[in-house]
C-alpha cells in the first residue's frame, strides 16, 4: 500500500470514530489500535518521527510511550508525511518569538473539518435545535486559509448557519456581515444587526471570537451592552489570549463582562482550547442543556485526542492532580506527528483538564533531543 492508500485509509478510520461519537453509537475500533496504525505509518513516510522514535529507550509504539514532538520543532522544518506539492493547505502558527511561524501543513482538510465539527456540536449547538445565526469576531480566512481557526469558524458557519444574513438565498461563508473584526478593530453596527436577525429568526446567536476581539469589543461598547439585541439564546466561544488593544484582562473578568455584554449568564460563554500543531479542539461544558459537560475553567477533549500533564524535566505523567506540560496525542494528526508537546501547564481534573497557564524559563531539558531530529528532517518550512 503507498502512502496516499494508507493515509486516505488512516483519515477514514478516524472520520468513523468521530462519525460514531457525534451519533452516539459505539466506536468502530479502539483509540490505541488507531494510534498504532497511524505511528508506524508516520515512521515509514516522517524521518524525523522514526529518528526520534529509535533514539528513544523508552519508545514504544503505544501511544502513551511515544516521544512527542516539541511545537518549537515545527520553526525548524517541514514535519509531515506527504510531499509540499500535496498541501492543500498549510495553517501557520503566530506569535512566535522567533519571528518564524510553525506550519501545520494538510494535503486533506475532511479530517480536521469532520472533528471541528463533532466536537463544536456538542460544545456550542447541542442545547438547541434547529439552525442558528453564526459570525465570528474574527477577519475572513479567504479562499486560501492560513489560519486553523479561521477554517473551523468557516466550517461552524458553513453547517450550522446555511442562510444568508439578511434573508433566504445563496450561503457565502465569506461574506463580510460574518466577520466582523479587521484591522480598525471590532464592527460593532454589524454585530447588532446580526444580533438582531437572529431575534427576529428566533434563532439562536452564535458569536465565535478570540479573547483578543472580545476584549476590543468591550473596549468598543464602552459600558454599552448588547442585551436589547441579543436573544436570550446566545452563546460566545471564547479562545486564545486576553490581551486587547489597550489592556490585557484576566479570564474570569473577561466571561463576566463577556455575559454582561451580551445580556446573558456567565455559563453562555464557552472557552475553547486548540492550536495549529493539533486537528482536535478541547472545550468548555459550561453550556446549559449542552451535550458536553463540565466545570469553569475544566477542557474536555474527545474521544480521539488524549491529554497528559508531564514533567518538564522527565516528560513522564505526573501524579494526579499534580501540574504538567501538556501532551497530547491527536488522531487527527494522520500526516503529521501524532504526539505534540506544548508548554502550557494543565492539571488534570476529573475528565478534562484545567488550564494552569503558560510555562517560563529556560527550553524544556527533555525536549532537546526531539528537537535535534526534527532539525535534521528533510527540507525548510514552506513559505
Amino acid at each position: 500500500m503507498d502512502l496516499l492508500r494508507e493515509s486516505d485509509a488512516l483519515h477514514a478510520r478516524v472520520q468513523a470514530l468521530a462519525r460514531a461519537w457525534d451519533r452516539r453509537i459505539a466506536a468502530p475500533e479502539s483509540f490505541d489500535a488507531i494510534a498504532t496504525d497511524i505511528v508506524r505509518h508516520q515512521m515509514r513516510y516522517i524521518p524525523g518521527v522514526r529518528r526520534l522514535i529509535e533514539a528513544s529507550a523508552r519508545a514504544s509504539l503505544a501511544p502513551d510511550m511515544i516521544p512527542a514532538v516539541p511545537v518549537d520543532a515545527f520553526r525548524l522544518a517541514r514535519i509531515a508525511a506527504h510531499p509540499p506539492e500535496l498541501d492543500v493547505v498549510r495553517f501557520r502558527t503566530s506569535g512566535t518569538t522567533s519571528g518564524a511561524p510553525g506550519v501545520h501543513a494538510m494535503r486533506t482538510t475532511e479530517t480536521y473539518r469532520a472533528l471541528c465539527l463533532a466536537m463544536g456540536r456538542r460544545a456550542l449547538f447541542s442545547a438547541w435545535d434547529g439552525p442558528a445565526v453564526v459570525v465570528a469576531l474574527a477577519p475572513a480566512p479567504g479562499a486560501t486559509p492560513t489560519s486553523s481557526l479561521g477554517f473551523m469558524m468557516a466550517a461552524f458557519m458553513d453547517e450550522f448557519d446555511g442562510r444568508a444574513l439578511g434573508g433566504e438565498g445563496v450561503f457565502d461563508v465569506n461574506a463580510p456581515e460574518r466577520w466582523l473584526f479587521g484591522d480598525d478593530g471590532v464592527h460593532l453596527a454589524g454585530l447588532r444587526r446580526a444580533a438582531r436577525i437572529a431575534s427576529e429568526r428566533n434563532e439562536p446567536f452564535v458569536v465565535l471570537a478570540t479573547g483578543f476581539a472580545l476584549v476590543a469589543l468591550l473596549d468598543a461598547l464602552d459600558g454599552a451592552t448588547l442585551g436589547e439585541e441579543a436573544p436570550t439564546r446566545t452563546v460566545v466561544m471564547s479562545t486564545g489570549g486576553l490581551k486587547g488593544r489597550t489592556r490585557t484582562i484576566e479570564p474570569s473578568e473577561l466571561t463576566r463582562a463577556t455575559a454582561r455584554a451580551f445580556g446573558v449568564p456567565e455559563a453562555h460563554v464557552v472557552g475553547e482550547y486548540g492550536m495549529t500543531e493539533l486537528a482536535s479542539q478541547l472545550y468548555e461544558g459550561t453550556l446549559p442543556g449542552g451535550a458536553l459537560r463540565s466545570a469553569r475553567n475544566v477542557y474536555v477533549a474527545p474521544p480521539w485526542l488524549e491529554v497528559t500533564p508531564v514533567d518538564p524535566a522527565t516528560l513522564a505523567p505526573v501524579a494526579l492532580g499534580d501540574v504538567g506540560i501538556a501532551r497530547f496525542v491527536d488522531l487527527g494528526n494522520v500526516d503529521f506527528p501524532l504526539a505534540i508537546l506544548t508548554e502550557d501547564l494543565v492539571r488534570r481534573r476529573g475528565d478534562g483538564i484545567e488550564l494552569v497557564g503558560r510555562r517560563q524559563g529556560a527550553p524544556l531539558r527533555g525536549c532537546s533531543l526531539a528537537i535535534e531530529e526534527m532539525a535534521l528532517s528533510p527540507g525548510p518550512v514552506a513559505s
